[in-house]
């Protein structure tokens, strides 16, 4: 049990309630342990924290149009890394055609996001359909392969030597966020038996980073029935449904949907922005100053950024003070929305991220200074 030193205390001018009633002409922003569930202060500002002049060194944030990576192959091996650290490794992969062999990653679990296409996966458990925004977690040792029944991309995230949980949902009970019982899981039908023979086939199997390659005069996935309870899931975003207050904007950690080693996986999904007169219409400033924060646009307009498409990817490192840009700020203040369009994953991970040596133009080098306030026209 941990022993905070917990001495609550406050000074000068601030509001009774977090993100909401700030006083007049101030900017909030969070210092917060562990994320958001630790000890935390709340400041407020004469001038938005974002609103530098000139930044430099290694915690500038970063920008990736993953759209931009040659990533096109049947072999999920071949997939392209960008981001990695001990416990994750994250992948972008198209697919166009059926694998011409089995996957087995011995290094962790595997979390498929479907950021588009459709089609099947098999694997030892039988047999799914997957369509774009689907989750499928596939358990560490799992053998697989995918047949495109449209061109595929997904964003790939090993939970490497972990396994993937689902979060604690406390007092909010087991069916909050989704319910279990929406959860699929593969089946043993026709289309997984047709695909069982002795037609000779290779399984390539990745440990400690390395390929292996095992040959059998026969398809391994020639399963006839199974029991127990580890089995690989699907959820697409389609089924969650979100927290919301209508006067109180949440952290993204009440939207966690998976819980790696160090690391949580959150969804955000459409729905109702604040509606309260006082309460932050868009997310607050915040330093994250335990975690990296990474994430994936995958549709919709994101109500917090600008200048941002889907396939596009960003880290914000641990100790960076960030928050909506500044048109976004406006648009919030003003209440000119409503409510949210965006799909997004979110990975938030108590150890620094690296990026791996990217092609030139995938990075978005003026991301930095997209912060900055612009002069009006004519100005």
């Amino acid at each position: 049990m941990k022993r905070w030193i917990t001495l609550p205390r406050s000074d000068g001018e601030f509001s009774r309630q977090a993100h909401a009633d700030l006083p007049p002409g101030t900017f909030e922003r969070e210092v917060g342990k562990e994320g958001f569930f630790g000890p935390s202060a709340h400041f407020h500002h004469r001038h938005p924290p974002t609103a530098w002049e000139r930044f430099e060194g290694p915690l500038a944030p970063h920008a990736y149009d993953l759209n931009l990576l040659p990533a096109r192959s049947n072999d999920p091996w071949q997939a392209a890394p960008f981001l990695h650290n001990a416990d994750l490794k994250l992948r972008w992969w198209t697919c166009d055609t059926a694998m011409p062999h089995l996957a087995r990653n011995s290094d962790g679990d595997e979390l498929l996001f479907v950021h588009a296409g459709a089609g099947s996966l098999f694997c030892d458990w039988g047999h799914m359909t997957y369509r774009d925004g689907d989750y499928i977690v596939l358990p560490r040792g799992a053998l697989w392969r995918i047949e495109p029944a449209e061109p595929t991309t997904l964003l790939l995230l090993e939970c490497t030597e972990g396994s993937y949980q689902l979060p604690e949902k406390g007092m909010l009970g087991p069916h909050a966020i989704f319910d279990p019982a929406v959860l699929e899981t593969p089946r043993m039908d026709e289309l997984f038996r047709r695909q069982q023979g002795e037609q000779p086939t290779r399984v390539v199997v990745k440990r400690r980073g390395r390929l292996s390659t095992i040959d059998y005069p026969f398809n391994p996935l020639d399963a006839l029935g199974w029991h127990g309870d580890l089995v690989p899931v699907k959820v697409n975003w389609r089924d969650i449904r979100p927290l919301m207050s209508h006067r109180y904007h949440l952290p993204p950690s009440a939207h966690t949907t998976f819980v790696g080693r160090n690391f949580v996986v959150c969804t955000f999904v459409p729905r109702p922005i604040e509606s309260d007169p006082g309460a932050l219409k868009v997310p607050f400033f915040h330093s994250n100053d335990d975690y990296d924060e990474i994430i994936f646009y995958h549709r919709g307009q994101f109500f917090s950024r600008d200048n941002i498409h889907p396939g596009m990817v960003t880290l914000h490192p641990c100790g960076f003070t960030h928050g909506p840009h500044p048109k976004a700020f406006d648009i919030g203040a003003k209440a000119g929305r409503k409510e949210t369009d965006e799909v997004a994953v979110m990975i938030d991970t108590r150890f620094p991220v690296e990026s791996a040596p990217l092609p030139e133009g995938v990075e978005w080098t003026g991301y930095v200074d997209s912060w900055k306030r612009r002069a009006p026209a004519g100005a």
